[in-house]
């Protein structure tokens, strides 16, 4: 079904199959996957339609995690109507308030401390014995690593790195994260998938990949935004704070120094998948926007690598080979 056809069809299910009165369709926004968003007008409403093609897009997946969340105290958008056989669902408006925009504009407070409240209720009320999502194992963990190698080193650098030390690096992080106690993870809990909501609150987005898996991933993929940057100090005072919480809840055991690394080394891999996540949608499929958040991604992991013994031999080929292969790569796309 050609994008065309994909949009007449999904006004053809709102009007004549949920018999909305149309007054207004607009595009809303768009993500890093084959989903789109429109925002449809009615004499009653403000509703969001989302389109997500079933050959790539997981709705049920989407739906489940919904009620999955919902039901820990988020704010998920309610869903009016689905049609999983065509790919579409009729949504809540979160309006256009994003956290991104907000906290660039006024600064982090209250937003962070409330993404942080919201982040410690779902960890506190999902049992991770009951929850039926997918385990971030370590096949997981190991894919995701490969994406780094595969589409930024190789196809975009097009170099190559010993294969130890790369192995050795892998070994480190994927030890590091299955150390950790197993909560849901959002696994994309950034700036960019939070809305601030007219009463202040904050409504979540982008859930649909939602896994069981370590406690600081999402707290790292809130904290060392690929989209934003805070000074370390204060990275550190919200993680001490959130530390706290978890620890007074019951969820956490581990000292500060120790939840610290976990969080770091989490980062570090969280930040090598997204540099080859950026490295695919500029190569594949034309989105090039995200080369511009790698830098930022790139100084989180260049910070990582230098404060860690452990990783002293990758952050020997950061220097040496991965930072000047990639200020060419740069270089060529500017020029």
């Amino acid at each position: 079904m050609s994008e065309d056809l994909r949009t007449l069809t999904l006004r053809d299910w709102l009007e004549n199959d949920l018999l909305l009165e149309v007054t207004a369709f607009r595009p809303a926004s768009s993500d890093a996957s084959f989903r789109r968003y429109f925002r449809v007008t009615t004499p009653d409403a403000v509703l969001i339609a989302m389109d997500a093609p079933p050959a790539t897009e997981n709705l049920p997946a989407f739906i489940k995690v919904a009620g999955l969340l919902a039901a820990t105290g988020l704010q998920v958008p309610t869903i009016f109507g689905q049609n999983l056989e065509d790919g579409f669902l009729l949504l809540e408006d979160f309006g256009s308030q994003a956290f991104l925009d907000t906290v660039a504009k006024v600064g982090p407070e209250p937003y962070y401390p409330q993404a942080l409240a919201n982040l410690l209720s779902l960890q506190t009320h999902t049992d991770s014995r009951h929850f039926d999502l997918p385990r971030y194992d370590e096949a997981l963990l190991k894919r995701e690593f490969a994406i780094f190698n595969d589409w930024f080193v190789g196809q975009w650098l097009d170099i190559e790195l010993p294969t130890a030390a790369m192995a050795d690096l892998e070994r480190v992080l994927i030890s590091s994260a299955l150390a950790q106690p197993v909560v849901c993870v959002h696994r994309d809990y950034h700036s960019r998938n939070l809305m601030v909501l007219a009463d202040g609150t904050l409504g979540v987005l982008d859930f649909q990949d939602a896994v069981l898996g370590p406690i600081t991933y999402d707290a790292v993929s809130l904290l060392r935004d690929c989209y934003i940057t805070w000074p370390p100090e204060q990275i550190a005072h919200w993680l001490a704070d959130y530390h706290q919480h978890l620890q007074q809840a019951g969820q956490l055991t581990a000292s500060l120094a120790e939840f610290t690394r976990w969080f770091d080394l989490m980062g570090l891999q969280r930040h090598l998948k997204a540099i080859g996540i950026f490295t695919r949608l500029h190569l594949r499929d034309g989105k090039s926007g995200y080369l511009n958040d790698i830098p930022r991604t790139l100084g989180y992991v260049q910070a990582v690598t230098a404060a860690y013994p452990e990783l002293a031999a990758f952050d020997q080929l950061l220097h040496s080979q991965l930072l000047p292969a990639y200020r060419q790569a740069a270089q060529r796309i500017t020029a």
